[in-house]
């Protein structure tokens, strides 16, 4: 990766351990971060982990991307710090905000965990921000893993020492469950036993997601918001669906993970290609398909009955996952983020965005056919 991006690149055994590294690198504790309200909602706990008041930005309703145009200029004066998050695939404005946190003189710090194939003006995305984290579970599927990319090689010994500070020492039993994984992940799709797995998975405290996004609970969060910044607080939270998130990684890991990403060119091609069918289809956003390609991790198809067009998927086997509903203005309240100046784009790509794997193109596209789908209507026009 350092070949690719030209750029000093850390391991980390997660993104999310990678972006609470550089977030408490970069930003003062008490600092105000702006960041997209269409996102994980693990990275918002992360950003509030780091000792930091998260600022939801207004987006491109097509593809959620930032709008800087529309960020209030005494907003920006207020800011500490820009998280891109690249969502899917598509990149976010990196030049513009670039050149604005360059004016200000704050850090741009790029969330590029969908984007490791992506491109924007030329040059790879993560490679436009004082620091980028990268995930190496997404698109090259190991399922573990991540890194950060740095501007300033000088800071790579520094960032490394915090990073072993974080980390807990590798399990013989995490490596075994890890090795197995995969040879139970076949054998219960090959048995047709997704459900009753998932349900098993939430009685043992694996899955904890009953809904797209995790349960708040204010009254505990707050006291986390209190005792920030540090990881300890918000395990509960930054733990979802990735309990070994501060494991340091042992051979199996490593192994896999090398094997996996040596194969890089080729899974880009694939979601390249699935990426281009996707596009060239009703859902698709207006104007994507004639936009650079991108090897998108998903293409958020945008679909008026999103609720319907999953059902529909979910009867021939196929998971929608990656869901980012409500945004997190919305879903978190004034008590733990800034609200966007302008949330009604946002509201609009969170309520409609199905985000189709490119790798399965065919069925996604044969299935939203056969049931009707309808292509969701212009943001603003009634019903929308």
């Amino acid at each position: 990766m350092r070949e690719r991006l030209g750029r000093e690149c850390l391991y980390m055994p997660s993104c999310r351990l990678g972006l609470y590294v550089a977030l408490r690198h970069w930003c003062p504790p008490g600092g105000r971060v702006l960041m997209s309200p269409v996102n994980d909602d693990v990275i918002f706990f992360v950003v509030l982990a780091a000792g930091l008041r998260p600022v939801q930005a207004p987006l491109n309703a097509h593809d959620a991307s930032i709008d800087p145009a529309a960020v209030p200029e005494e907003e920006w004066r207020g800011l500490s710090a820009v998280l891109t998050t690249n969502l899917y695939g598509n990149p976010d404005p990196a030049p513009e905000l670039a050149a604005k946190c360059a004016r200000l003189g704050i850090p741009l710090l790029e969330d590029a965990a969908h984007a490791i194939g992506s491109r924007v003006a030329g040059r790879p995305v993560g490679t436009f921000g004082d620091a980028s984290v990268f995930s190496l579970s997404k698109h090259t599927g190991a399922k573990t893993g991540g890194f950060l990319a740095l501007r300033d090689p000088g800071l790579r010994a520094e960032l490394a020492r915090a990073r072993d500070e974080l980390l807990h020492p590798v399990r013989r039993t995490a490596e075994l469950a890890y090795v197995a994984r995969p040879y139970a992940e076949a054998a219960v799709r090959g048995l047709r036993l997704v459900r009753a797995a998932r349900a098993t998975l939430r009685l043992l405290g694996q899955e904890e997601r009953e809904e797209i996004r995790m349960p708040l609970r204010p009254g505990e969060l707050k006291q986390a918001v209190d005792a920030a910044p540090g990881l300890v607080p918000f395990h509960s939270w930054v733990r979802v669906d990735l309990h070994d998130y501060r494991l340091a990684p042992g051979p199996a890991r490593l192994r896999r993970t090398h094997r996996l990403l040596s194969r890089l060119d080729a899974t880009l091609a694939a979601h390249r290609a699935g990426t281009e069918r996707l596009l060239a289809s009703p859902w698709a956003a207006p104007g994507a398909a004639a936009a650079p390609l991108q090897p998108l991790f998903r293409v958020p198809l945008l679909v008026a009955d999103r609720d319907a067009a999953i059902a529909a998927l979910a009867r021939h086997r196929v998971t929608t996952g990656y869901l980012y509903d409500p945004p997190l203005d919305d879903y978190a309240g004034a008590a733990f983020t800034d609200a966007s100046p302008a949330p009604a784009p946002a509201r609009w790509f969170a309520r409609h965005a199905l985000p189709a794997d490119p790798l399965g193109a065919g069925t996604v596209l044969s299935v939203l056919h056969a049931s009707g789908a309808r292509p969701a209507p212009p943001p603003g026009e009634s019903g929308a």
